[in-house]
């Protein structure tokens, strides 16, 4: 498996820990285009740092996803060579500039990793430059990794494909037991509506929203638009559990909060519904985790996790079996490594039954929560 931390992160990150400046990137720097001065905004929901220029306006300025850039902060923090990309297209743990559809501006994380914020000491008053270093360095990466899917529903065939709605089968989990989807609360993808009709017509009876906290809830209900009025039931009796996780899934934060989630999730009464934003990182992952926890094989949680990409981009193994397996290198992969407490050689081998319950252990979720939680799922 490909190392999780690469060489050029350390090479950005260890000045940084030292207390000194980071130094040029080798080569000659190419001249092109340039932002100065530019005020930055912390990313509360996701971390990480947003940089005060819309998408639109930064690539008139001369950028292109693929290029390599350079970002001076005003503090002295320095990210260098690092790729600028419309996606999340660098592995875990490592630096990039995303242009991310539906951001109101460029932004700066590390991805899957440490809040770059609290890591670089930013605040408010900082302001970043960024420069171009070398034009289209990983134009092969952002060629391969990016997709998109529009927010029009005359281009899906159902309900369920338009909200990435399905029920999860995999392993023991018994059936009309575990649904995943998109956000029924949260309607900056238009798809709150036909989320709220799917969990009502499935009788779900508890929401496990790895997205939002009560604060974001609330702000969604007072809104004269929303448009979920089953969700708006459960939510005001108690059964949806805020979660409000980051996308760091193997920091301490997430383990615990997540053990937190799912422990409630444990003394509560299902059907249940998993969902973040777009049913497809935050709830990928934990619906992995619930399937390995109920004995569900690799290629089972394979099957279900690339369902998404079906049904939001059209992607099968048939349709580009290329595109297909660097998803699933790049992000699925990863997402199970990240159950492990060492490096493992092969997780499609493993006993992810064990490493899930291992997981969740380190969390702070008990043996009996745990095992309560198992036969929730698992009983018919």
């Amino acid at each position: 498996m490909k190392s999780k931390i690469r060489l050029f992160y350390v090479t950005a990150l260890l000045p940084v820990m030292l207390g000194t400046s980071v130094l040029t990137a080798c080569g000659k720097k190419e001249s092109g285009p340039e932002l100065r001065d530019c005020p930055v905004i912390y990313d509360q929901e996701f971390g990480g740092v947003y940089i005060d220029k819309s998408i639109e306006d930064f690539n008139e300025l001369g950028f292109s996803y693929g290029d390599s850039v350079d970002i001076v902060f005003s503090n002295g923090y320095e990210m260098t060579d690092i790729p600028y990309y419309s996606g999340y297209y660098s592995h875990n743990s490592e630096p990039l500039m995303v242009a991310y559809p539906g951001y109101p501006h460029i932004k700066a994380c590390i991805n899957n990793g440490d809040d770059l914020w609290d890591l670089s000491g930013m605040t408010e008053d900082d302001t970043a430059t960024i420069t171009l270093n070398e034009r289209g360095k990983y134009g092969d990466i952002q060629d391969a990794r990016e997709l998109n899917y529009t927010d029009v529903y005359s281009d899906y065939g159902s309900d369920e494909i338009f909200a990435n709605f399905r029920e999860v089968e995999a392993g023991r989990i018994a059936p009309d037991t575990l649904y995943r989807g998109a956000s029924p609360c949260d309607d900056r993808r238009g798809r709150v509506s036909y989320a709220n009709g799917l969990i009502e017509a499935t009788g779900v009876r508890c929401i496990l929203d790895l997205a939002d906290s009560d604060e974001n809830i609330e702000g969604y209900l007072a809104d004269s638009g929303f448009n979920s009025p089953y969700f708006q039931s459960l939510y005001e009796n108690g059964r949806v559990i805020p979660v409000a996780l980051n996308t760091n899934f193997t920091s301490d934060e997430f383990r615990g909060k997540l053990a937190e989630g799912l422990t409630a999730m444990a003394e509560a009464e299902g059907p249940f519904y998993v969902h973040c934003t777009e049913g497809k990182d935050r709830t990928g992952f934990v619906c992995m985790l619930l399937e390995a926890l109920c004995g569900a094989s690799y290629d089972e949680i394979e099957a279900d996790y690339m369902t998404t990409y079906r049904n939001y981009y059209k992607l099968t193994e048939e349709s580009d079996q290329s595109r297909y397996h660097i998803i699933v290198d790049e992000l699925l992969i990863p997402m199970i490594e990240g159950l492990f407490d060492e490096p493992v050689a092969d997780v499609t081998n493993a006993d992810l039954s064990k490493v899930a319950e291992s997981y969740l252990k380190s969390g702070g979720m008990t043996d009996k929560m745990i095992d309560r939680l198992r036969t929730l799922l698992e009983a018919d």
